[in-house]
């Protein structure tokens, strides 16, 4: 009986690591799809349309199991509202950061919110600094600076620090999730964060609007759509197997947002951005395999 379970597990885990795949091949079309809109738009207001199409999607998900209420009433509502303004922190950034660079290099640049979580968990949660994963860091920043390039221009930084705070906003995302009561249902964090996402970018839109076309409404709504069966997907996958062991399979999405880039935007890698690239993987995955984190990358 034993090489049966053997097998039973081994397919299991493949089916695992294929919905981390498509999960990931999701948030590449979401950040393809974000790109092509947030050349015409203001980030505010992509970041709306991709709440607002959310939403139902969100509350279908969590409707199911028990009272959708009842859960509500017992969530860490100050932890939740915390963590829903840095994830929408997180989510506007980076698609105010988009145009300015070639995708594969700013959702390389969004990855290294690893980094930003080894530097803060200890001055915010109190955790132990961990040698190797100062390495890491440091080994994760020398690759943000390959990828950035930095020639002292103000106008080539703009992307790539919108990128960079997009990150940041990520890490303390990622910490705020370990401070949330553990009855906290997942459904509901995402419903929470969907329905406030759209309210605080709906405030937004009286400073910044732009009347979307028909074909743009539809991209964007197609965009929350495949945000929202990517959160589903890596949620699914997360809870079948460990965050660490699947981490590796996360940085898919560089290779997606790669071929995005150049057969839709003609948008070519250089040799030292590449190098750059694989630093911040290389790094981000040495500190997901020993800190197992709690999510991907926003979108």
């Amino acid at each position: 009986m034993r090489p049966n379970f053997l097998v039973s597990d081994r397919t299991a885990q493949y089916q695992t690591i294929g919905l981390i795949l498509i999960s990931m091949f999701c948030f590449a079309i979401v950040d393809a799809l974000g790109k092509a809109v947030a050349l015409d738009y203001p980030a505010n207001e992509v970041t709306f349309f991709r709440m607002l199409f959310g939403i139902v999607p969100a509350v279908l998900v969590s409707l199911r199991g028990k009272s959708l209420i009842a859960r509500v009433k017992n969530i860490d509502l100050r932890g939740q509202i915390m963590r829903a303004l840095t994830l929408l922190g997180a989510s506007g950034l980076f698609f105010a950061g988009l145009p300015y660079l070639p995708l594969s290099e700013a959702v390389a640049i969004v990855y290294s919110e690893a980094m930003f979580v080894v530097v803060l968990a200890p001055l915010l949660l109190g955790e132990r600094l961990i040698p190797r994963n100062t390495v890491a860091a440091c080994v994760g920043f020398l690759g943000v600076l390959l990828v950035v390039r930095p020639h002292g221009s103000l106008s080539t930084l703009i992307g790539p620090c919108l990128l960079l705070l997009s990150a940041l906003c990520g890490a303390l995302s990622m910490i705020q999730i370990r401070r949330l009561k553990v009855s906290d249902d997942s459904s509901v964090t995402v419903v929470f964060f969907t329905v406030v996402g759209t309210a605080v970018t709906g405030v937004s839109l009286l400073f910044a609007w732009r009347t979307p076309t028909l074909k743009n409404l539809l991209i964007m709504a197609l965009l929350a759509m495949f945000a929202t069966a990517g959160q589903l997907l890596f949620t699914v996958a997360v809870r079948r197997e460990s965050a660490a062991t699947l981490a590796p399979y996360t940085y898919t999405s560089i290779i997606w947002a790669t071929l995005f880039g150049f057969f839709v935007w003609g948008e070519k890698l250089d040799f030292v951005p590449v190098l750059g690239i694989i630093a911040i993987v290389g790094s981000s995955i040495a500190v997901a395999i020993r800190e197992e984190p709690p999510e991907g990358p926003a979108v």
